[in-house]
């Protein structure tokens, strides 16, 4: 509780008796259960609306103008960094923190292109988002240990070249879909080259996905920045060898894809 009382000192001195006004988004209710009694444990912190979806996000900040909004990224019917973007235009005085599962660098350099302030890791929120939201109030900006080290500086040096591995779960196919979707898509749009290794039920869906949130993933394919390759449906054929081969295929186009990279220090992702 010690964050707690510094957080509720600072704003106190910094505000008067006013309260940080915050909204907490996340369709996970367990999850969001947790980020709402977090809130509550913070004096100054005044939980003013709790929602389960994107488009709500951007309703409910245009309607209320929290000071402070702990947003998911694979959120139903608008995905996190699309209603980060919305809620710029309807309420541009909120400070926004994404508060996600999703460790993908790619991701995390997008998030805070629509100006947020925070990415606080789900797994390791218990012991972070208390200090994401000090730092967040103090001006600064703050991303996870588990991205950045713990450095609090700039966010070109923190989300890193690191090399590392990444697994995640997903609570079904349409999560599935849309966190691979909004990889790709974030990829895309910082200059990376990504690969995408998946069904061909998943693949349709995640080019679905990403033509529905107005992605050209037709040039993304022609410039090779975008490469899908296709596994069986049924994991009971998909065999080691089968995978060692889509794996090899994508290796081998690597070289085309640095080439369609755009920007200086980039990455290619295989998913």
């Amino acid at each position: 509780m010690r964050a707690a009382t510094q957080i509720a000192e600072h704003w106190r001195v910094t505000l008067g008796r006013r309260k940080i006004r915050v909204l907490v988004v996340d369709d996970f209710e367990p999850w969001r259960d947790f980020a709402c009694s977090t809130v509550k444990k913070v004096p100054s912190l005044e939980l003013v609306a709790q929602v389960s979806d994107g488009l709500e996000a951007v309703q409910k900040s245009k309607e209320l103008q929290p000071d402070l909004i702990l947003l998911d990224i694979g959120l139903p019917l608008l995905n996190g960094i699309k209603a980060a973007l919305r809620i710029r235009d309807v309420s541009p005085a909120s400070k926004i923190v994404f508060v996600t599962e999703n460790h993908d660098r790619d991701i995390a350099e997008e998030a805070f292109r629509t100006g947020a302030t925070g990415y606080v890791i789900k797994s390791t929120a218990a012991r972070e988002l208390l200090p994401a939201l000090d730092a967040v109030l103090h001006g600064d900006r703050f991303v996870s240990a588990a991205l950045a080290g713990g450095d609090l500086i700039s966010l070109t040096d923190r989300i890193s070249r690191a090399r590392r591995h990444q697994l995640d779960f997903y609570k079904g196919d349409s999560q599935f879909v849309d966190g691979f979707a909004i990889s790709v898509e974030a990829a895309i749009r910082i200059g990376n080259a990504i690969v995408i290794i998946a069904s061909a039920s998943h693949l349709a869906g995640i080019r679905q996905r990403l033509r529905s949130d107005g992605v050209d993933v037709d040039a993304a394919v022609e410039l090779k920045s975008y490469i899908s390759l296709q596994l069986t449906d049924s994991l009971s054929t998909v065999d080691e060898h089968t995978a060692g081969r889509s794996i090899d295929s994508s290796l081998s186009l690597i070289p085309e894809m640095v080439l369609a990279a755009k920007r200086e220090h980039f990455r290619v992702s295989v998913g």
